[in-house]
């Protein structure tokens, strides 16, 4: 099998070649840029699987690269570095869609642990998330609805169907309301009381034909949030 490929862009050269060995170590070929620039020709033209990047870069803002690396590849893992206490960037970047972020200073060891974490959930997210199927029928989000093998339709909102998707993207893990509060809603969890989020689920497990009183496709995970659940052969 191919070594998986990942983009590692950090001014910090001490940093960068640490990480840079240290994936090397791990069975993954790295590669690497140390400003803004190169690292935003190197994230739009090259291919990789996983994308380290620090937030205060150079010449380009780590935050600009994740919004036009969104733009053209909206499906690629992402694990955002961000300096210690400086939550609001973190918050910027879980809305523009970094998958994990690791705050500074960090073990190696943990950092590989979560590029391990995101890459498995990257593996098992659907390819195409326009249609799939669901029990009985199939979801098409081009459309906002979900149809069924009985003929019955269900209209979906916007919102049910950017809360759908994302828990399909991250099928069979535990999404967390924070987290879903941040990526879905674009919102810190002040700003929103997190029974929103438990009543859209609700809603949608009604289209989905889940039996509220023991769902077998949208689950709540105790302590942890929700998880939406796909069979494994």
């Amino acid at each position: 099998m191919p070594r998986q490929r990942i983009l590692v862009i950090e001014d910090e050269a001490p940093i960068r070649r640490g990480l840079v060995d240290a994936l090397a170590h791990s069975g993954y070929q790295p590669l690497e840029a140390g400003d803004g620039k190169a690292g935003l020709e190197l994230a739009l033209s090259a291919e990789f699987d996983l994308l380290i990047l620090d937030l205060m870069l150079p010449k380009v803002a780590g935050l600009e690269i994740l919004q036009q690396v969104r733009q053209v590849r909206p499906t690629l893992p992402v694990i955002i570095l961000t300096a210690l206490g400086n939550e609001g960037d973190r918050v910027r970047g879980l809305k523009l869609g970094a998958d994990d972020y690791v705050v500074k200073p960090f073990s190696v060891k943990e950092l590989l642990a979560r590029v391990e974490a995101v890459l498995r959930r990257s593996a098992e997210r659907p390819s195409d998330l326009r249609q799939f199927a669901i029990p009985g029928g199939q979801a098409d989000l081009d459309r906002c609805e979900l149809r069924f093998a009985d003929g019955q339709r269900q209209e979906l909102s916007q919102r049910e169907m950017e809360l759908l998707r994302y828990l399909v993207r991250n099928a069979n893990r535990a999404v967390s309301r924070e987290e879903i509060l941040a990526r879905v809603w674009g919102l810190s969890s002040g700003n929103i009381v997190t029974r929103t989020i438990d009543m859209h689920v609700a809603r949608l497990r009604e289209k989905l034909r889940d039996d509220p009183a023991q769902p077998a496709i949208l689950i709540t995970v105790r302590g942890k949030g929700y998880m939406f659940c796909v069979e494994r052969d």
